[in-house]
């Protein structure tokens, strides 16, 4: 996982994919738009645009992507997302892999949390179990933009 701020700039360079992904979030105006998929180059990146209200954690599920990389983008409100590496001891509670690119799991070992605030953004790769949309300290409505980068791009 990387975490940071859209405001600050990289200490270090990207893949091109993920800075096309990062450079789409510091110029677009999501005030402007309407929650939905925006294709930035088709399958290989897009973002999701979502309105969400934040859960307690024990009502959401621990999730990780086998072909694409989730860069997830706070636009307004705050949240808390959980974050383990994925040791193969998690039970899983729905597989989507073939649909959706996401295994749920029923819970997720060794998880520690961190804060999302507007600005910040989160970087979660394939080995990176994440639990998004957590009540920082109640139910609040949020605006968040995943960006969906394929593996494949990566090369």
């Amino acid at each position: 996982m990387i975490f940071g701020h859209i405001s600050q700039p990289n200490p270090c360079r990207f893949p091109a994919a993920i800075e096309k992904a990062l450079a789409f979030l510091r110029s677009t105006d999501f005030r402007a738009l309407e929650p939905g998929v925006v294709d930035i180059e088709g399958r290989d990146i897009y973002a999701q645009i979502l309105d969400l209200t934040t859960q307690p954690r024990h009502m959401l599920k621990p999730e990780v992507h086998r072909r694409y990389i989730d860069i997830q983008f706070m636009a307004w409100g705050e949240e808390e997302i959980g974050i383990a590496i994925d040791t193969g001891n998690n039970a899983v509670s729905e597989s989507l892999l073939e649909t959706r690119d996401i295994i749920y799991y029923q819970d997720s070992e060794n998880e520690s949390f961190f804060e999302m605030v507007p600005g910040s953004y989160a970087i979660f790769f394939p080995q990176d179990v994440h639990r998004p949309g957590c009540n920082k300290t109640r139910e609040t409505p949020i605006r968040k933009i995943v960006v969906k980068v394929a593996l494949s791009a990566l090369n």
